[in-house]
């Protein structure tokens, strides 16, 4: 039952070239930037990552993007890494773009043993329908779109509504980071930090947590833990100052 690694490096040494990845974090709010820069330090590339967003051009998965490192990005929000957006434009990258709340859901969904749901999002557009771009070639045409989507009407409280059909994601490793966990990995998150990273946790057949701080079983509050540790399968403590970031800083200097 002790899960706790000794380091970064060896909890991410497995994950081999081509792997898939769901990586938690909401904007930089509970980035695992130690296991990415693991990951990074060790060369693993080809990886296939869902996340919320791939960060920005110098931090979060911002760092293995711009190494080159991923092949495809599944996200709900792209528009803070000028990398990212030259590489998906210049054919180096695919992206499967998802609206964010179908992208939680289809990532719980992956953890709970469900393989589609449907849902409403996206009905009428091109996330149902189909000719998304996801990957261009290098002249700035099409190379890859998306596909059509199975709709079907379902009658809500007496009204017929079109639904789209989204299949769940589970992934070949999860990287998360929670503010505290024990060593069954039961894990506490911080705020924001709690938005997509259980998510992503529960959607990893193996799952690796970054914690700030390790306890023993027993200390942390049951009725407090966010994520259970069945969903976790390794956990690695990287200290409460660790390095954390601000993706755009909107408050005024003191005395302005």
């Amino acid at each position: 039952m002790d899960k706790h690694w000794a380091s970064a490096a060896e909890a991410v040494a497995d994950i081999a070239d081509g792997s898939s990845l769901a990586v938690g974090g909401f904007g930089l709010s509970g980035n695992p930037i130690a296991l990415i820069e693991a990951l990074l330090a060790q060369g693993t590339t080809d990886l296939s990552v869902v996340s919320n967003n791939c960060g920005v051009d110098d931090w979060g998965l911002g760092v293995l993007l711009g190494a080159h490192r991923i092949r495809k990005m599944t996200s709900s929000y792209v528009g803070e890494n000028k990398e990212f957006e030259r590489q998906f434009l210049s054919g180096e990258l695919e992206l499967e773009l998802t609206p964010q709340g179908t992208l939680a859901e289809k990532l719980r969904a992956g953890g709970a043993g469900i393989a589609a749901f449907f849902t409403q999002t996206g009905v009428g557009t091109q996330v149902a329908e189909g000719g998304l771009p996801r990957r261009y070639h290098s002249d700035g045409t099409v190379a890859v779109a998306s596909p059509a989507k199975d709709v079907r009407t379902f009658d809500v409280d007496g009204t017929p509504r079109e639904y789209v059909l989204e299949e769940a994601i589970t992934t070949d490793f999860a990287l998360v980071h929670a503010a505290a966990g024990d060593r069954h990995g039961n894990l506490v998150f911080n705020k924001a930090a709690r938005n997509f990273n259980p998510l992503a946790a529960m959607a990893g057949r193996v799952c690796i947590a970054q914690v700030e701080r390790l306890v023993e079983p027993g200390e942390l509050d049951p009725d407090g833990i966010h994520l259970p540790g069945v969903y976790v399968h390794r956990i690695v403590e990287v200290g409460t100052d660790i390095p954390k970031r601000i993706e755009r800083r909107t408050v005024a200097a003191e005395g302005a």
